[in-house]
């Protein structure tokens, strides 16, 4: 076992998960109790009563998403349940507030129904400014965030698709300026159609690349295939819509110049690599292994590499996206994040970074000025 996996166990035991409550008032004596509790705070619930939206005012509905998931697809590890996912949402929840400024709390269901999680989110949401779906399969979860944004007054985002969409347009704006590629040009080719490569598609065509084929483990989605659920359908109708004389990964990659992988483990080669087009861009974002290491996609002639990993340069992380665009929506009480709202997010992140180059494309995430950036965007 890594060393990394044996002193992450040893913390969480030490310290029994990463969160605690703290109050913001002190409680020292008879006043104090009057005011934050009885009698005093019978005049905060009678005034919210009377108008429901005070409660942003009075209390910690103001500041606070909540941070939802079912366990059915935690990181690389798949579907471990509800349990397994509260170790990744306390991280969740940590990162908001060190990031963001935002308060964020931990809440996984233990079921997988559709239709129960919609009906039991809701019932959260009263407390809640903000609703942060992760890690839910999809396509299960494309439903969960649409009903919930059409059904509940407060912004809702599932940050599988949407954060990672903003950070890997953010990196492909950097990533283009660099070598100089015109987007209109660019043929990009992504492996992986469920919750991130979906969104990454789309995120990417509205921001104006026409020429984007998607992959799943069957090869090219497009039109005619008869295994297509509804989204990837949708998704068909999108992007490249014929098949090829070779549809696989490997004959979709021939003379491509991106390669996006939101998928699983080493599952291109450095020959596959060097069929596509000269000094190509790789942005491979499978945790903990990505679909080709970088040595060996710059073995094969890769010009800009990009991972999920911290420990390779140009890191792919989402922390670079959701604390700020929740920050943002809070802050301007938005009750949509939308699409346009997203590519701008994007936009003000590759802007952060005034010289990019070929190991410099996105900023760093321990710059505190990051989320600040995206939070303009979000308005």
């Amino acid at each position: 076992m890594d060393k990394v996996y044996i002193d992450s166990l040893k913390l969480h035991k030490k310290f029994h998960g990463k969160l605690e409550l703290k109050s913001k008032v002190a409680i020292k004596n008879k006043k104090d109790l009057s005011l934050a509790y009885t009698p005093g705070v019978a005049e905060v619930c009678r005034v919210i009563g009377k108008d429901k939206s005070l409660a942003r005012e009075y209390t910690i509905k103001k500041n606070t998403v909540a941070v939802i998931s079912d366990g059915s697809a935690i990181l690389g590890l798949g579907n471990l349940g509800p349990e397994a996912a509260i170790p990744v949402m306390e991280g969740k929840a940590v990162l908001f507030k060190e990031f963001g400024g935002v308060d964020a709390f931990p809440i996984c269901l233990d079921t997988q129904d559709t239709e129960e999680i919609i009906k039991t989110v809701k019932y959260l949401a009263p407390v809640f400014g903000g609703i942060n779906l992760e890690d839910i399969s999809a396509p299960r979860c494309f439903e969960i965030e649409e009903r919930l944004k059409k059904e509940l007054s407060i912004p809702v985002m599932h940050d599988d698709q949407h954060g990672t969409a903003v950070v890997v347009l953010a990196a492909m704006i950097n990533a283009l300026k660099v070598k100089k590629l015109d987007k209109n040009k660019a043929k990009l080719v992504i492996s992986g159609a469920g919750a991130a490569g979906t969104a990454v598609a789309k995120i990417l065509m509205n921001y104006g690349f026409k020429n984007v084929a998607v992959c799943d483990s069957k090869g090219l989605i497009y039109k005619e295939r008869g295994d297509l659920n509804s989204a990837k359908a949708e998704l068909a109708g999108l992007t490249n819509q014929n098949a090829l004389p070779d549809s696989s990964l490997k004959g979709v990659l021939k003379n491509a110049d991106v390669f996006i992988g939101v998928s699983g483990p080493n599952i291109i080669t450095r020959a596959e690599v060097k069929s596509m087009n000269a000094k190509p861009i790789i942005l491979v974002l499978a945790n903990p292994i990505p679909e080709i290491m970088p040595d060996e996609a710059k073995a094969g002639g890769a010009y800009i590499v990009g991972t999920g990993r911290s420990d390779f340069p140009n890191q792919i992380n989402n922390v670079l996206a959701f604390p700020g665009i929740f920050r943002g929506a809070l802050d301007n009480k938005v009750t949509q994040i939308t699409e346009k709202m997203l590519v701008k997010a994007a936009e003000n992140l590759a802007k952060y970074v005034k010289k990019p180059n070929v190991e410099n494309i996105l900023p760093k995430p321990f710059d505190k000025g990051v989320a600040k950036a995206v939070a303009r965007a979000i308005k």
